[in-house]
């Protein structure tokens, strides 16, 4: 008896229900050896290579690309190089003979030594055609100018109901409303959609917003710079002070999940990047452990494999809060929608210069605007203003921060 492993669409997400085969690193025959990479599947949130379960030929490959196939599903077997079938030879006749009737080479018996014209014309002649009948399309009756804007709507003549003679499809029959063509959205686009929808339409969102002064935010930076060959961002800096402040505030670190408060003892800080694709939030786990350093060389590498679609499963997985900064595109401040099932975000705007009181006298400063979003079924509004406030306490005295770990 032949065994054969079976290739299955796997799940990789606690809430996947399918996959979409976007592309086959293996052709059917192909000889593979286990933890090879011979498929690239589109989950919900990320593509990813999916390796061979074991070692063997690759055969049975019943989806293709493009296809979305359910969870579970097998979509391809692997059998031991001793059991694989012998390869089936045939004549380019009979093979374009047997494209043409939707036959099944393995099921016509050769007569010499491979399967040739008169071999499949006698298994035809045994089985009869199994191609469905060919049926001729309906000649609709039209006008020459139906036809025309018909034509130019992208509206099928057959569609209509002609007010001619004999029922003939004239001018006026034709729709003035042209057809328009729905973009077909890319899957992390769509998935996007809808958790931003289930997001708003189930968490209760309230929004605190604070205004801090950036000036020693900015000096701090250049102090970091001087010391690394990373390139280190504002965000990097805020994905520090973010994770420090949440040791001091764990509710903000919590999930609602199942109805029930889950309270998360890893601080990993999901940072939301734009893509051409969709928004993507890439985590950096246990953010409060690492240096500045550490933090600018993981969100320099999510983000470049981000934008060119390279991103791993595990890179999106575990955030327990995020931080969404707009502020190199120009935006002063804006409410972010609750990344689920996080129980906060907090949203950035830029650092730009303002005319503040300092010390009682208007002097210009540079100011930035910080907004958090928060679920009011783990977070009251005292909770979010305290962690606010610790937060924006750290971005204008860094140095408290620099007791607390080190950058």
């Amino acid at each position: 008896m032949t065994l054969a492993t079976n290739v299955i669409m796997p799940a990789l997400e606690m809430a996947q229900d399918s996959g979409k085969i976007l592309r086959w690193l293996k052709t059917e025959g192909a000889l593979v050896r286990q933890g090879e990479p011979i498929m690239e599947i589109e989950t919900d949130k990320v593509t990813v290579e999916i390796e061979a379960p074991a070692s063997g030929i690759l055969t049975n490959i019943t989806a293709r690309e493009g296809d979305v196939v359910p969870v579970g599903q097998t979509i391809a077997q692997i059998l031991a190089p001793e059991e694989a079938p012998s390869p089936i030879v045939a004549s380019p006749v009979a093979r374009k003979i047997a494209q043409e009737h939707a036959i099944d080479l393995a099921r016509v018996k050769p007569t010499g030594g491979r399967i040739e014209k008169a071999d499949v014309l006698a298994y035809l002649q045994t089985t009869g055609d199994q191609r469905p009948p060919t049926v001729s399309p309906r000649l609709v009756a039209a006008s020459p100018k139906a036809r025309r804007l018909a034509h130019e709507r992208g509206i099928d003549l057959a569609t209509l109901r002609g007010s001619g003679p004999a029922g003939a499809i004239l001018a006026a029959d034709v729709p003035t409303t042209p057809i328009t063509e729905s973009p077909n959205l890319p899957t992390v686009w769509r998935v996007m959609a809808e958790r931003m929808t289930q997001s708003w339409t189930t968490a209760p969102h309230f929004f605190l917003m604070r205004e801090v002064n950036a000036s020693r935010l900015i000096a701090w930076r250049e102090r970091v710079k001087a010391r690394t060959s990373t390139n280190i961002t504002f965000t990097d800096l805020l994905v520090k002070i973010v994770a420090v402040t949440l040791r001091q505030h764990p509710r903000l670190n919590a999930a609602w999940r199942d109805g029930t408060l889950a309270l998360n003892e890893a601080i990993n800080i999901g940072v939301a990047v734009a893509t051409e694709e969709g928004l993507v939030v890439p985590v950096i786990p246990r953010a409060d452990t690492l240096s500045i350093a550490e933090i600018a060389a993981r969100r320099q590498d999510v983000v470049t494999r981000a934008q060119a679609g390279k991103l791993k499963l595990e890179d999106l997985q575990g955030g327990t809060f995020t931080l969404s900064n707009l502020g190199m595109y120009g935006v002063d401040a804006f409410n972010a929608i609750i990344n689920p099932p996080q129980a906060a975000i907090l949203a950035v705007g830029r650092i730009a210069e303002r005319v503040v009181a300092v010390q009682g006298q208007p002097a210009v400063q540079p100011m930035l605007t910080l907004t958090l979003s928060c679920d009011h079924r783990v977070v009251d509004g005292a909770r979010g203003a305290q962690f606010l406030s610790a937060v924006a306490d750290l971005i204008e005295e860094p140095l408290r921060l620099l007791e607390l770990t080190t950058a």
